[in-house]
């Protein structure tokens, strides 16, 4: 048996009468290049002010048409490098800057999400904010047409508080809610409650 793809027949399919089905699919391969990123800052302060935070964000996405609670992520433009995505992302969409080389703290290998339907992919980046004292919003820097609304939240706070946001309707992305809940989970495990 062969492994090498090869197109058996070409039909035309009025939209109209397009639909998933579980018979065979006929699927377009292409090859992955990466698409976008998603950014955790970890926000602290140099006296120890305010517990170590992130930021989430609110936005409309119609494809679900709800609003969905995620990280900060965009697409990786041609000459960026996954780390430059990042930190332009985090500081267009929340206003807060990770400008130096040393504030990324981790580069995630490729991820890919929903494979057996599409080959949307990202890189995780985590990256350091350290604030002087106070937490304070900075301004967001969005492009023309972006809605967003940031939101700070203490990382050890961050499970339950995506709970209230499930509670209210919104919508929370698999990657934060992934997030969220191995840290939540980690965490009691390190307090003997698991």
């Amino acid at each position: 048996m062969s492994l090498t793809p090869k197109i058996i027949s070409v039909s035309e399919l009025p939209t109209q009468e397009a639909k998933f089905s579980n018979s065979p699919q006929v699927l377009e391969a292409e090859r992955i290049r990466l698409l976008a990123v998603a950014v955790m800052a970890l926000i602290r302060s140099k006296t120890n002010a305010f517990p170590v935070s992130t930021v989430i964000i609110e936005q409309f996405r119609p494809p679900i048409g709800k609003y969905i609670i995620e990280f900060p992520a965009g697409l990786v433009d041609e000459g960026d490098t996954v780390e430059s995505a990042a930190i332009r992302e985090l500081e267009e969409e929340t206003g807060f800057k990770a400008d130096r080389a040393d504030s990324v703290l981790e580069v995630s290998d490729l991820i890919v999400s929903d494979p057996g339907m599409t080959n949307a992919n990202m890189k995780f980046i985590i990256v350091n904010v350290t604030l002087e004292d106070k937490l304070v919003m900075p301004k967001q820097k969005l492009e023309a047409g972006e809605f967003i609304v940031p939101r700070i939240v203490e990382v050890y706070k961050l499970h339950d508080e995506l709970k209230e946001y499930a509670k209210k309707g919104f919508v929370v992305d698999a990657r934060l809610s992934h997030f969220a809940m191995g840290f939540n989970l980690g965490a009691q495990m390190t307090n003997g409650h698991v």
